[in-house]
C-alpha cells in the first residue's frame, strides 16, 4: 500500500498517471472522510476512478456509482466434479445463450414465474419508497434476467477442488442506467444553481438533508436491489441449462452474491459515512467476495480481513489496461482464440475488445490484494459466453 497524501491511499502497484490525477482530484473533495482508497485494479474512469473507494460525510457524488448502479457478481458451487462433465460444451454455451438474453438492449420477450416474483418483490419495495420506477422505463420488468454487453459475463469454471461453479456479472441494466444519468444531471445542474466550484463537473454532488439527495438515496437503493435480483434470476436460469445438460438436479453447495459498483452506510474512523464503491466490494472482516479475471483467466473467490486502510474493501477484478479502440487495434481475432485455447466461448470478433490482453494481470492484482482479502477458491474458466 502507498499513502499518497493524508487523504489518498493506493494499493494499484500499474496506474496509469491520468486516473492518478483524477483520483486527487476526487480526494480534493472537502467531505471526503478520513480518505480515498484506490484499489490494484485501478483505472481511468467516467468522473471517478474506476476501483475507487469513496467514503464522504454529508454529501453524494452520483458519477462515484456510476451508471451500472449495483453492478457485481453472483457465483454458486455445486456438488458436480469437473471430470465428470458431457464432453459437448457447445451445447451447453448455446443452451445458456438461449435462456438468457445478452447485449446491450436485449430484453426478456416474456417474463418467468420467478421473474414476476422478483418484479412484484421490486414493486412494493418502490411502493414503500412512494415512487415509480415506471417513469424511467415502462420495460424494466423485461430486463430482470438479462445480461447486457460489455464486460458481463456468463461463466462455467472449475475450483482447484475440480468442483463446477457457476459464475455471472451484470448488474441494473437499461434502468439503473437511466436512474444514474438523470440524478448525475441533477447534482450538475444544483452545483451550478449553487455556484459550487469543481474541477470535473463528473464530481457534482447532492447534499445530505435536501430533497434531491433523499430522491437519489431512494432510486439507488432499489437499482441495487434489481441488480441483486437480476443476477439471481439469470443464475436460476443458468442452474436449470447446466442440470439439464448434465441430466440432473443441481442443488448449490455454496451462494455469493455481491456487488462492486454501489454506495452503503458503514462506520469508518469513529464517523457514520457514505462509502460509494466504483469498482470495488465489500472486504469487511468474513465477508465473502468476488474478484473476476479477465476473458479466459482465473477468477477468486475471496473472504475480507477487514482492512481499515482500504475503507474495508477489495478489488473487483483484474481492470482495464486499454481502451476498447485500443484493444481493437492491438489484437485480432487470431489473437482472441490462441487467449481463450481450451474453453468454449463464441468466437466472434465482436470479443476482440475483451481479450485477456487488454486488462491487467489478475495475478498482479491479487498480489496487490494480499492486504484485503484471503483467497478462499480460485476458479478456472471452463465456458464463457458474453454479448456484444
Amino acid at each position: 500500500m502507498q499513502r499518497l497524501s493524508d487523504r489518498l491511499f493506493s494499493w494499484a502497484t500499474v496506474l496509469e498517471p491520468e486516473a492518478l490525477e483524477q483520483a486527487e482530484r476526487t480526494a480534493r473533495l472537502p467531505f471526503i472522510y478520513p480518505h480515498l482508497a484506490l484499489m490494484p485494479d485501478a483505472h481511468l474512469g467516467l468522473g471517478a476512478t474506476v476501483g475507487s473507494v469513496i467514503p464522504t460525510l454529508g454529501a453524494v457524488i452520483p458519477a462515484a456509482v456510476g451508471v451500472d448502479i449495483g453492478c457485481g457478481m453472483i457465483a454458486v458451487r455445486t456438488s458436480v466434479a469437473a471430470t465428470d462433465l458431457p464432453a459437448d460444451l457447445r451445447k451447453l454455451r448455446e443452451s445458456i445463450e438461449a435462456a438468457v438474453p445478452t447485449s446491450a438492449g436485449r430484453y426478456n420477450q416474456t417474463i418467468t414465474e420467478t421473474a414476476q416474483e422478483r418484479v412484484d418483490q421490486l414493486r412494493r419495495l418502490a411502493v414503500e419508497r412512494d415512487w415509480d420506477p415506471d417513469t424511467y422505463s415502462g420495460k424494466w420488468p423485461y430486463e430482470l434476467g438479462t445480461l447486457g454487453g460489455g464486460n458481463h459475463f456468463i461463466e462455467v469454471c472449475s475450483d482447484e477442488e475440480g468442483q463446477v461453479w457457476l459464475f455471472l456479472h451484470s448488474g441494473s441494466r437499461g434502468v439503473g442506467n437511466k436512474i444514474a444519468q438523470h440524478h448525475i444531471k441533477v447534482a450538475r445542474t444544483l452545483c451550478e444553481r449553487w455556484w459550487i466550484p469543481l474541477e470535473d463537473n463528473q464530481l457534482a454532488y447532492l447534499v445530505r438533508g435536501t430533497d434531491e439527495f433523499d430522491q437519489y438515496m431512494t432510486e439507488l437503493h432499489w437499482a441495487q436491489k434489481f441488480a441483486e435480483l437480476n443476477r439471481a434470476e439469470m443464475m436460476d436460469r443458468v442452474v436449470g441449462c447446466f442440470g439439464q445438460w448434465i441430466g440432473t438436479d443441481i442443488e448449490p453447495t455454496q451462494t455469493v452474491n455481491c456487488h462492486h459498483n454501489y454506495t452503503a452506510w458503514e462506520n469508518h474512523a469513529g464517523k457514520n459515512v457514505i462509502v460509494s464503491r466504483k469498482g470495488a466490494i465489500d472486504a469487511h472482516e468474513g465477508v465473502m467476495g468476488l474478484i473476476p479475471g479477465s476473458m479466459g483467466t482465473a477468477s477468486y473467490v475471496v473472504v475480507g480481513k477487514g482492512n481499515p486502510a482500504s475503507i474495508c474493501s477489495a478489488p473487483h477484478g483484474a481492470g482495464r489496461a486499454m481502451s476498447r479502440a485500443e484493444a481493437r487495434r492491438t489484437f485480432d481475432q487470431t489473437a482472441l482464440r490462441e487467449a481463450m485455447q481450451g474453453i468454449e466461448f463464441r468466437d466472434s470478433a465482436d470479443l476482440i475488445d475483451e481479450i485477456p490482453g487488454a486488462y491487467k494481470s489478475i495475478d498482479q492484482v491479487m498480489a496487490d490484494a494480499e492486504d484485503l482479502v484471503t483467497v478462499v477458491h480460485q476458479l478456472r474458466q471452463i465456458v464463457n459466453v458474453k454479448g456484444n
